[in-house]
């Protein structure tokens, strides 16, 4: 099979997202859903990285708020959906997906050349106080999903440690 990349600047973008959500399904795929609200990290005082229920709806959450970010800074005022917590590893993949694909739709009004932006006017400004524009957005978010992937990738070794 040959593999079809996107054109541009956006396009690699978007094929990187792309690929961070498909390794990270691949992470999740097999875990089982009575495994999901486990609590595999009781020091974390970050209550999204409790377990891998609490990881996988702030990464479908988080997904929404950099997409709504990047549309909102065309002029809109869009809310980001609820946060929701779900009971099967399918209905996260299917989130993950729905994450995507509105997340490409949101780049359908993107161009290349309002990617970067050198103007804090022109930036977005996150949940956590930093002004991003459009493409360091989506590199944090690319790198956002790898690194709860890893995360994932551990949990599933200490669940199968406290398995035997």
């Amino acid at each position: 099979m040959i593999k079809t990349y996107r054109p541009g600047a956006i396009g690699a973008l978007l094929d990187e997202y792309e690929k961070a959500i498909e390794d990270f399904v691949k992470a999740i795929e097999t875990i089982p859903d009575s495994t999901l609200p486990v609590i595999t990290d009781p020091r974390t005082r970050d209550e999204n990285c409790r377990s891998v229920q609490t990881i996988l709806t702030h990464v479908v959450h988080s997904g929404y708020g950099y997409a709504v970010g990047i549309h909102n800074i065309k002029g809109y005022d869009m809310a980001r959906p609820v946060k929701m917590t779900r009971d099967t590893i399918k209905e996260y993949i299917d989130d993950l997906t729905k994450v995507f694909l509105f997340t490409e739709n949101v780049f359908a009004e993107i161009k290349e050349d309002e990617l970067e932006q050198f103007d804090d006017a022109l930036k977005i400004k996150t949940g956590w106080g930093q002004l991003y524009d459009i493409e360091q957005m989506m590199e944090h978010a690319i790198v956002h999903v790898l690194r709860h992937r890893r995360q994932i990738e551990k949990f599933k070794i200490l669940m199968g440690e406290l398995d035997e």
